[in-house]
């Protein structure tokens, strides 16, 4: 009797430790701010705006306009530091008519007209976007859309811009999106596609003026080590199979 009981306790503490194995992660967390863009021109990125219907056309130009500009929230610096030409992401818009118009702002990899947009790979299990905006009081508002690794494109709400300045925006990564997956490799990250500002039906659109500087994400960066890990990352599979069929 006693030895069947012992063999139950022992049984109990297997399946404990294998929940524990299978669900630790969940449990475990190294909280990281990493730069997805400051907007300085180190990134790589070249931004790009585009307007919904009713953006304007006056004596042949074109809006929404898009330049880099000598600004900066001196919350996060008082004075540039030595050696950097710190630089925000401006937006001068304007449309024909007030209603739900909207301005998309996009970072893509080359400098022509015709370049395509680049998403940007966000590193870890995302948490929190964060960025800095300067507004100008105006009853907008502001989106980022997210691409996961099935394909989908989400939504996420960074709230109102109507604040006067700079102002610290965040918004919450929903825990329903997807940043993993059962099989190997199990990370599978999120990638930022566009902001997109809306204007509102009450509000102003004939001229208006936004900038963006800033941008990070809060992520957690934890992975459980396993043997053989390397085999999952992308540059090993592509070291192994780049031959297609493989060395005979």
């Amino acid at each position: 009797m006693k030895h069947t009981g012992f063999k139950a306790v022992w049984l109990i503490l297997l399946a404990s430790m294998a929940v524990v194995s299978v669900f630790g992660d969940e449990h475990t967390a190294n909280i990281e701010a990493k730069p997805l863009d400051s907007f300085d021109g180190e990134s790589g990125y070249v931004w790009k705006a585009a307007g919904s219907k009713f953006a304007s056309t006056i004596d042949g130009e074109s809006f929404p306009k898009l330049n880099y500009v000598a600004a900066w929230p001196t919350a996060v610096y008082r004075s540039p530091p030595e050696g950097r030409d710190l630089k925000a992401l401006g937006v001068w818009g304007r449309f024909d008519r007030r209603g739900y118009n909207y301005v998309d702002i996009y970072a893509t990899s080359g400098e022509g007209d015709d370049a395509a947009p680049a998403e940007i790979p966000i590193p870890g299990r995302a948490q929190v976007l964060d960025l800095w905006v300067w507004g100008s009081n105006l009853n907008y508002t502001l989106e980022a859309y997210v691409r996961d690794h099935l394909g989908v494109v989400h939504i996420i709400p960074f709230g109102t811009l109507h604040h006067t300045g700079w102002k610290n925006l965040r918004a919450a990564v929903p825990a329903a999106i997807p940043q993993s997956q059962r099989v190997l490799p199990r990370y599978a990250g999120l990638h930022f596609v566009k902001f997109r500002v809306w204007t509102l039906p009450t509000e102003r659109v004939d001229n208006f003026y936004i900038y963006f500087d800033e941008f990070k994400v809060l992520t957690d960066t934890f992975e459980t080590f396993y043997d053989g890990e390397e085999l999952a990352t992308p540059e090993r599979i592509q070291e192994f199979w780049s031959g297609g069929s493989g060395n005979n």
